[in-house]
């Protein structure tokens, strides 16, 4: 069907383009400085998802930024290499009153979005509220919910590492929400 918008412009309307739901391996991270979460996630379908491998980047202080920043990169790199990924979904910044603090959870995010780029991966962002929403069903959950909630849909117990349920619930979140043409 076409559209006029004025006598020497037409659109025309785009058909509807089937949506996919995702499939395969996605890597999740959640990016910090000295204490980066990554999950590697195979989803099939809700009913078929497992954890591959997980994985917590603890940096010491005695690290520079600029060192911190590199061993993200490397990690990142070393799950692409050793997983067929698919994607790569990562927490966005939550806010933060102190500038400087924003400056280096934006430059974590830099650091891995940036190798997954290089190496010709999607990369996708997803808000905080947004991962606790698809993963728990509630946007303030805590922590300890979030694991739990991975640890009953993967058969999964992290315990008490907490950076690695949150990566793999940004890997789930974008399993869920995902919706390729």
């Amino acid at each position: 069907m076409l559209f006029r918008l004025s006598p020497s412009t037409v659109v025309k309307r785009a058909a509807a383009q089937p949506t996919v739901q995702f499939r395969g391996l996605v890597l999740g991270i959640d990016p910090s400085l000295r204490g980066s979460g990554f999950a590697v996630l195979d989803y099939r379908s809700s009913a078929e998802v497992r954890i591959v491998e997980t994985a917590t980047l603890k940096l010491k202080s005695a690290i520079s930024q600029i060192e911190c920043l590199g061993a993200i990169g490397n990690q990142v790199e070393d799950f692409i290499d050793q997983h067929a990924l698919l994607h790569v979904a990562i927490e966005q910044t939550i806010y933060v009153q102190n500038f400087q603090t924003a400056q280096i959870l934006g430059a974590a995010r830099g650091a891995a979005i940036a190798v997954a780029s290089m190496r010709g991966l999607p990369v996708f962002e997803y808000a905080p509220l947004r991962i606790k929403q698809a993963v728990a069903g509630a946007g303030r959950a805590s922590k300890e919910q979030i694991a739990r909630t991975i640890c009953s849909l993967t058969g999964t117990d992290l315990g008490q590492r907490f950076d690695e349920s949150d990566a793999a619930a940004v890997a789930l979140c974008h399993a869920f929400t995902w919706r390729g043409v």
